[in-house]
C-alpha cells in the first residue's frame, strides 16, 4: 500500500509532463495551427498560379495551332497590317486642362492656336 502514493506522483508527472510537450513542445497545437493557416494560404496561392498557368499553355496552344491567333497578336502588339489594307488612326482631341498662374489660381485666358 505505501507504493501506491508514489505510483500516483510518478503518474501525475508524467501527465503534466505530455500536457507540456502537447501544449509548448515540437509539434504543439498551436504550431500545427499556424501550419494549417501557411497550407491554407499556400493552396490559395497555388490555385491562383494554376489558372494562369492553364491560361498560357491555352494561348501557346493557340499560337501553335492556328495562324489567327498568331495575326491578331501581330496586329495588336506589332502594329502590323496585311498588304493592301489601309491603315486609319483616329485620335481624339485632348481637352485642354486649366493651367494656374503663379499665385494658384486658374488662368483665364484663351490658349491661343
Amino acid at each position: 500500500m505505501r507504493k501506491a502514493p508514489w505510483l500516483l506522483l510518478v503518474l501525475v508527472l508524467l501527465l503534466g509532463w505530455l500536457q507540456y510537450k502537447f501544449w509548448f513542445g515540437v509539434g504543439s497545437s498551436g504550431q500545427v495551427v499556424v501550419l494549417e493557416q501557411q497550407v491554407d494560404v499556400q493552396k490559395r496561392e497555388n490555385g491562383g498560379l494554376q489558372e494562369r498557368n492553364d491560361a498560357l499553355a491555352a494561348e501557346v496552344e493557340d499560337l501553335k495551332s492556328g495562324e489567327s491567333a498568331v495575326e491578331e497578336r501581330a496586329r495588336s502588339e506589332l502594329g502590323m497590317i496585311k498588304p493592301g489594307e489601309k491603315f486609319y488612326r483616329v485620335v481624339e482631341p485632348v481637352p485642354p486642362s486649366p493651367e494656374t498662374n503663379a499665385d494658384g489660381g486658374a488662368d483665364t485666358t484663351e490658349p491661343t492656336p
